[in-house]
């Protein structure tokens, strides 16, 4: 097959624009692959989760009962260790709910710290 040497130009600038476009596109027009797509929807659905289960959780630990004694010992805990403080006492399993949560534990742990009782 044989181009027309006056099509040829044309071509190589499709081709060059083409690959310019991408480049931009990809780098600042704020396109993402399918992959890219899907690891921030989930990051965004697994945050919304959190966000609304954490409150559930303050609740649980404020209908223990004694949530005063129990909110000093928990600032006491180094924060590392204040998620497994939570999961252990039960606070951030949920209702129907064999497990907990690490980041429920975790922002509960951080509400329940920041609570006024």
């Amino acid at each position: 097959m044989k181009v027309s040497s006056s099509l040829t130009p044309a071509l190589w600038g499709a081709a060059g624009g083409a690959i310019l476009l991408a480049i931009i596109g990809f780098s600042w027009g704020g396109w993402v692959t399918g992959g890219t797509a899907e690891a921030k929807a989930e990051q965004r659905a697994s945050s919304a989760v959190v966000a609304a289960l954490a409150p559930i959780c303050v609740v649980q630990f404020k209908s223990a009962g004694d949530a005063t004694a129990k909110q000093e010992e928990l600032k006491k805990i180094s924060s590392w260790d204040q998620r497994s403080f939570v999961e252990k006492a039960g606070w951030a399993t949920m209702p129907g709910s064999t497990e907990s949560n690490p980041e429920v534990a975790r922002a509960c742990a951080d509400l329940i710290s920041k609570l006024t009782l």
